[in-house]
């Protein structure tokens, strides 16, 4: 991603010569300086990787040629992206009993080539090869390098037994074509084309000669080794997360807490929810590891948060979606801060209980999110649990329903027990299936916590590990299911126009 920041004062001097200081892990770049304007709208850009499983942290300083301090302000790579149009207006602050001004950022995405080409090829008339039958032939294209050497970057299937193969079709992206592995095969022939050639599509331009050079070194008479031929040819764009970010999707964040009795008694320091004065458990830190990062891709921030496997009052009964917040008509939570402070109440206030159901609370986000299938919204939720699931044949069969839908499921297992059984859940080798249907997509992340503590007892450290690696797969799940539904991004989302700055991601 690239950007750039761009500010414009309430108070100040018409002499003074501004610049933007961006800090990231210590200094990490400036803008130009800009003289005798309190609204300098700065050209140079900030070229930043991006990760969306990451919590990038950022610091603007704003100051003066000669170094004096005019204000500053925090944010998080993900907030530019994640506001309306990848457009983030900021308050300046840092000078006490002064206004500093406002700085905007807006972000977009490096163009990098993301066309992909589809063609089908064929042949005609190839040399034959086997000495009992004909051939088995398949292509192997490259692609040329600068220093003149070449790289595969394609091979087709192989079609056995004939002289005039026709290939499946097949998807490339163009960086690979423009922009080895030299098994014991029979060479047959080769030829040279180019992308440009290629775009033109079926035409007699895209007829190739397949030549041997050995055999044309010796034999006079010889023409060529059959032809190749082009069937069709086709190029598209292929989307990316950020696309439809800024084209206004939003991800919508539910949590869902596991109060099963086996989590131990909150009052006791053994228990995984106990409340210690000096840290978060891990149910917590899971929480916040997580929803710090999704938060700033849902503009209205709130979170519906729920519990399951208590007894809740005021009769005590056995709930497995009950909201923390006690309000059954609205479990909305502001922040992750809001949904933190309802997962302490609630600790308070109910008993723990059980079993392990999972399949009510999937339901219920399920409903949610079959209500807008449009690409405008993506629910992800979050469960954590200490424990084994006791619904596990309803789970499987909700969550195969749920792969049809734009949503995904991250389940974080805590504490000791074996998670073995989880893994099923996790599509990433075999596809979950329920009554002889099979997922339409994998949807499901699973991760115990144990594997991202720290050994030294760094939270901060344990909390980024853990959010690395389950919200990794969030934007391609998102992209599975805008692809598998044909929907397209909308036009990036455009506030008023900001005169002062530009930002490019």
């Amino acid at each position: 991603c690239l950007f750039e920041p761009g500010l414009w004062t309430s108070v100040g001097h018409s002499h003074l010569a501004v610049k933007v200081v961006l800090h990231r892990e210590g200094n990490f770049g400036r803008t130009e300086v800009i003289e005798n304007t309190l609204n300098p709208d700065f050209v140079r850009k900030f070229v930043l990787d991006y990760f969306f499983e990451e919590k990038q942290n950022l610091r603007f300083d704003v100051v003066c040629l000669l170094q004096s301090f005019l204000g500053q302000t925090f944010c998080t790579l993900g907030e530019i992206i994640g506001s309306a149009g990848a457009r983030l207006e900021r308050v300046l602050s840092g000078i006490p009993g002064k206004k500093c001004g406002n700085i905007i950022f807006t972000a977009e995405e490096l163009s990098n080539c993301r066309d992909i080409a589809t063609m089908q090829l064929c042949a005609n008339k190839l040399d034959k090869k086997d000495f009992f039958g004909k051939s088995d032939p398949f292509l192997v294209f490259y692609r040329s390098n600068e220093d003149g050497t070449f790289t595969i970057c394609h091979k087709t299937e192989v079609i056995k037994n004939t002289l005039n193969p026709v290939w499946q079709p097949f998807t490339i992206p163009v960086r690979a074509l423009c922009n080895g592995d030299y098994d014991s095969h029979d060479f047959i022939g080769e030829f040279t084309t180019s992308y440009r050639e290629l775009s033109r599509g079926q035409s007699q331009f895209n007829v190739y000669e397949v030549l041997n050079p050995k055999k044309k070194g010796r034999k006079k008479k010889y023409v060529n080794s059959g032809t190749v031929t082009l069937l069709s040819f086709k190029v598209e764009s292929e989307y990316t997360f950020v696309d439809f970010i800024r084209g206004g999707t939003q991800l919508n964040f539910t949590v869902a807490i596991d109060f099963t009795a086996s989590n131990g008694n909150p009052a006791q320091p053994t228990s995984l929810h106990y409340m210690s004065p000096y840290q978060m458990n891990a149910y917590a830190m899971a929480l916040k590891a997580v929803g710090e990062i999704i938060q700033d891709y849902d503009s209205d921030k709130l979170f519906p948060a729920y519990g399951f496997g208590a007894k809740i009052p005021p009769d005590g009964k056995v709930s497995h979606a009950f909201p923390l917040n006690t309000d059954c008509e609205n479990a909305n939570c502001v922040a992750i801060e809001g949904v933190l402070e309802a997962y302490y109440e609630c600790l308070r206030t109910v008993q723990l209980y059980g079993p392990t159901n999972f399949a009510p609370v999937i339901n219920q986000v399920a409903q949610c999110a079959a209500d807008v299938t449009d690409g405008s919204q993506y629910f992800v939720l979050l469960m954590i649990t200490d424990g084994v699931i006791s619904d596990m044949v309803q789970t499987k069969e909700a969550v195969v329903n749920a792969s049809s839908l734009p949503m995904s499921i991250i389940i974080v297992g805590v504490g000791p027990a074996e998670f073995d059984a989880m893994e099923e859940l996790d599509g990433d080798e075999v596809r979950v299936s329920s009554k002889g249907r099979a997922a339409e997509r994998d949807i499901v992340q699973f991760v115990p916590f144990r594997d991202y503590i720290d050994r030294s007892g760094n939270q901060v450290l344990s909390m980024a590990r853990l959010a690395k690696d389950v919200l990794a797969e969030i934007p391609e799940q998102l992209l599975s299911f805008m692809k598998s539904r044909g929907i397209e991004p909308r036009p990036a989302l455009s506030n008023s126009p900001a005169t002062h700055i530009t930002v490019h991601l």
